[in-house]
C-alpha cells in the first residue's frame, strides 16, 4: 500500500511524463501472463533506447495525473487493469511494439491514448503501426536528396569515361590489326 506522499509522489512524475511526451496508448493487459508482460516490458526498453517506457499504474493516480497535464480526455480509458505505454520520440516504433505484442497475445487490447495531445482510438494505434518508422523515413530523405547529386556526378564523368572506352577499343583495334 502507498502512502498518501509516494501517490503524490507518483502523480507529480506521471503528470510530468504526460506533459513531455509525443504519444502515449493505454492498454488492458488482464489475463496476459506476468513473464509475457515482463518480456515486453524488456523489449519496450531496449527497442526505445530510453525514449519508451511501458508501466501499470493505479487508475487513480493516472486520473489525477491526466487532469494536472491538462490531458482529460486520455482519462476515459483508465478503467479495469490499465498499463501505459509512453513515448518521448516516435510514436511509430512503439505502436509497433504494441501492435506485434497484441497479435501474439490476443488478451491484450490497446484501449486508446493521445498523439501530440490529440485522442486517438486504439484503430488510430494499429494504423500508426503500419507506418515507416523514423530511421525509415530519413533513411528515404537521404536518399532523395542524395540522388540529383548523384545524377549530376554521373552525368558530369559520363562523357571522360566514354572517351576513355573509346581509345581503348581503338587501341586494341590497332593492336590486333598489327
Amino acid at each position: 500500500m502507498l502512502s498518501r506522499a509516494q501517490k503524490e509522489e507518483q502523480v507529480a512524475e506521471l503528470k510530468e511524463k504526460f506533459g513531455r511526451a509525443s504519444c502515449v496508448y493505454v492498454a488492458d493487459y488482464r489475463g496476459v501472463p506476468v513473464e509475457s508482460v515482463n518480456k515486453l516490458r524488456r523489449r519496450v526498453r531496449s527497442e526505445g533506447s530510453g525514449k519508451y517506457e511501458y508501466r501499470v499504474t493505479k487508475n487513480r493516480v493516472l486520473k489525477l495525473a491526466a487532469d494536472g497535464a491538462g490531458v482529460t480526455s486520455i482519462a476515459a480509458h483508465f478503467r479495469g487493469p490499465t498499463a501505459i505505454a509512453i513515448s518521448y520520440a516516435d510514436p511509430v516504433g512503439l505502436a509497433k511494439i504494441l501492435c506485434d505484442f497484441a497479435k501474439d497475445h490476443e488478451k491484450f487490447s490497446l484501449r486508446g491514448g493521445l498523439l501530440e495531445g490529440s485522442p486517438i482510438a486504439a484503430d488510430d494505434i494499429a494504423r500508426l503501426a503500419t507506418l515507416p518508422g523514423i530511421d525509415q523515413l530519413r533513411g528515404r530523405l537521404l536518399g532523395l536528396l542524395l540522388a540529383p547529386a548523384t545524377q549530376l556526378a554521373r552525368l558530369l564523368t559520363e562523357p571522360g569515361a566514354q572517351l576513355a572506352r573509346l581509345a581503348e577499343a581503338r587501341s586494341k583495334q590497332e593492336g590486333a590489326a598489327s
